[in-house]
C-alpha cells in the first residue's frame, strides 16, 4: 500500500493533508522521516506519525461486544452515540455490526470488515439463528409457543413469520429463537399476539453466544472456532 493511503486511512485526512504532513518531516518509516506519499508500506515496516506508531491492519477482523442500551449499530449518527465507542482499535470505523439492534436493545453485536462474513448472518436465505432473552408486561399466554411455531401475521406485512421457537423461563419471562431479521420483529412479534415487550437481550447469533465475562460496553476478538462457525456452512 502506499504510505499516502495508508497514512490517510490511519489518521482520517485526505490525502493532500497528509502530503502537508509528510512535506513537515511528521512522518517516519523504520525511524527515518519520509517525505513522499508514493513510497510502498507493509507489515514488516514501522511507520510512525509524530513518533507513535501506526499499527498495520491484516487480514479481516472480528469481535463480540456486549451492547449496552443507549447506544446505536452504526459508525456515526449526528444524534446518538454508536456502538463505536467502545471498540479501540485502529481503524474501527471500517468495522461493521453483523445484524443490528435497537438503541433501547441490549447483548451480543458481532462487529467485522469481512462483509461476505456478515452477508452469511444477515442475509435470509442463510437462515442463522438469533436467540433473544424478553422480558414481557404481561404474563405469557398458552398457545404463543405454538403461534409462533407456526409463524404470526405481523402488522403491514405480507407474509408470516417463519417458525419461532419460544422457551418460558418464566410467566414474563421468555427465550425466543429467530432464523430472520425483519424490522423490530420480535417486539412487533408479541405485540401480534397481544403483549409488550419491556426488555429485549440478544444472547446468541448461529453458534455464538454472548460472552458472559464480558461486561456491558466491553468486547472481545473472536475465536477461530466462532468465526468459522459462521463461515463453515452448517
Amino acid at each position: 500500500m502506499r504510505l499516502d493511503k495508508f497514512l490517510s486511512q490511519h489518521l482520517g485526512i485526505s490525502r493532500s493533508l497528509v502530503a502537508r504532513e509528510l512535506r513537515a518531516g511528521r512522518v517516519t518509516i523504520d525511524d527515518e522521516i519520509v517525505k513522499s506519499g508514493s513510497v510502498q508500506v507493509s507489515a514488516d515496516k514501522s511507520v510512525a506519525y509524530e513518533g507513535n506508531v501506526l499499527v498495520h491492519v491484516t487480514g479481516p477482523r472480528y469481535f463480540m461486544l456486549h451492547k449496552p442500551e443507549g447506544y446505536i449499530c452504526s459508525t456515526e449518527d449526528p444524534t446518538h452515540p454508536t456502538i463505536l465507542f467502545f471498540i479501540d482499535e485502529p481503524l474501527a470505523d471500517k468495522l461493521h455490526s453483523a445484524g443490528r439492534l435497537d438503541i433501547d436493545t441490549t447483548g451480543l453485536v458481532l462487529l467485522t470488515d469481512d462483509g461476505q462474513w456478515s452477508h452469511r448472518i444477515t442475509s435470509p436465505k442463510h437462515h442463522c439463528e438469533k436467540t433473544y432473552r424478553v422480558e414481557l408486561e404481561n404474563e405469557i399466554a398458552d398457545d404463543v409457543a405454538k403461534r409462533f411455531e407456526d409463524g404470526v401475521m405481523l402488522n403491514g406485512e405480507k407474509s408470516p413469520t417463519k417458525p419461532a421457537q419460544l422457551e418460558i423461563i418464566t410467566p414474563k419471562e421468555v427465550l425466543l429463537t429467530i432464523s430472520e431479521g425483519r424490522y423490530h420483529q420480535v417486539k412487533r412479534m408479541f405485540a401480534a399476539v397481544g403483549n409488550h415487550v419491556t426488555g429485549l437481550h440478544r444472547e446468541r447469533i448461529g453458534d455464538i453466544w454472548l460472552d458472559t465475562d464480558l461486561a456491558p460496553g466491553e468486547y472481545r476478538e473472536l475465536t477461530k472456532d466462532e468465526i468459522n462457525s459462521i463461515t463453515v456452512p452448517r
